[in-house]
């Protein structure tokens, strides 16, 4: 089975693909950082299963940082770059941290790869790319010139980077859009995961706008699946370049999403209003044929159900 690197193996989407190859039997090895946007016990807690597997290497390391490619001297079949200071909000607070991170990171990782020889790359990218369009759903073709934050900026650029690459050097890559993940593990600055708490501690939820912003939900599991499968379609091909969406074609407004969370939890529903936030879209919304027609990528779980899965994941952590 081939050796897969993971950037950004101790994060949400990380540690769920992580266990996924391993259980596929690959050999992998992950590289993450521990970023303090979210406490380090989380992301240990994340790795706990994968490093109990024999056939899995962690890294602890920066992307940004030479030092770090410098000493790496694994030699993969393909790499699945996942490592990146995430959000929006959080973006336009610290613009050069995400372009030293989402950015220069990348370059160095994309460098470090064409001088190993490595050239299979899987990217996650963000539904955030498509910044405030009217059109819907969201196709590949579409321009994605204009980002409305920092975060959505350094997606396009990477996105941009690679197709460098690919010209420049023979990289075959794959872009994945990944539409707003939800499901175990999730990031504690989710909406789900924020939410779930502060109606478990009796606070009121704080809704931004009007509740009719939407976004296209997606179980990890379901990204994860369409990760392996493009994993899968780019170790054979030939001058491959593609960038495609992962999502769940079924957008959630913000009020239905808040209310799904309350009756998943046996609540009545307690709702503060305030203004939109900037850099918020307002809608989300998946177009999957490509992933459907490219590599078999299908959704299967609707958002209900995850919000479901992640409870429960949630309620298991509390009694370990």
């Amino acid at each position: 089975m081939p050796h897969i690197l993971i950037t950004g193996c101790a994060g949400f989407i990380g540690s769920h693909l992580t266990e996924k190859l391993l259980a596929e039997g690959h050999q992998v090895t992950g590289l993450d950082n521990f970023d303090p946007f979210y406490a380090r016990e989380h992301k240990e807690a994340n790795l706990q299963h994968a490093k109990q597997n024999p056939a899995f290497a962690f890294v602890e390391g920066d992307i940004a940082d030479q030092k770090t490619w410098d000493s790496l001297s694994v030699k993969p079949d393909a790499v699945i770059h996942l490592a990146a200071k995430a959000g929006v909000l959080p973006s336009l607070k610290d613009p050069s941290g995400y372009l030293r991170t989402n950015v220069s990171g990348t370059q160095l990782l994309l460098e470090w790869m064409r001088k190993a020889d490595c050239d299979r790359l899987v990217f996650g990218s963000s539904s955030s790319v498509y910044g405030n369009t009217s059109e819907t759903p969201f196709h590949e073709k579409m321009d994605v010139s204009r980002p409305i934050s920092n975060y959505a900026f350094t997606k396009v650029a990477c996105e941009t980077l690679i197709r460098t690459y690919h010209e420049l050097y023979g990289l075959n890559a794959v872009n994945l859009r990944f539409f707003t993940v939800i499901g175990e593990r999730q990031r504690p600055d989710l909406a789900v995961n924020k939410f779930v708490r502060m109606i478990r501690n009796g606070e009121a939820v704080t809704m931004y706008g009007d509740g009719t912003t939407a976004r296209d939900y997606t179980y990890v599991g379901d990204i994860v699946s369409g990760i392996g499968k493009a994993l899968s379609w780019i170790l054979d091909q030939d001058k491959a370049f593609e960038t495609v969406n992962l999502g769940n074609h079924s957008p959630v407004n913000l009020l239905e999403m808040i209310h799904t969370v309350y009756r998943v939890l046996g609540q009545e529903p307690n709702i503060e209003q305030l203004p939109m936030q900037k850099g918020d879209v307002q809608i989300t919304y998946a177009n999957v044929e490509k992933a459907g027609r490219l590599f078999g990528y299908e959704p299967t779980t609707s958002f209900e159900q995850g919000v479901r899965k992640f409870v429960d994941w949630k309620d298991q952590q509390a009694k370990s």
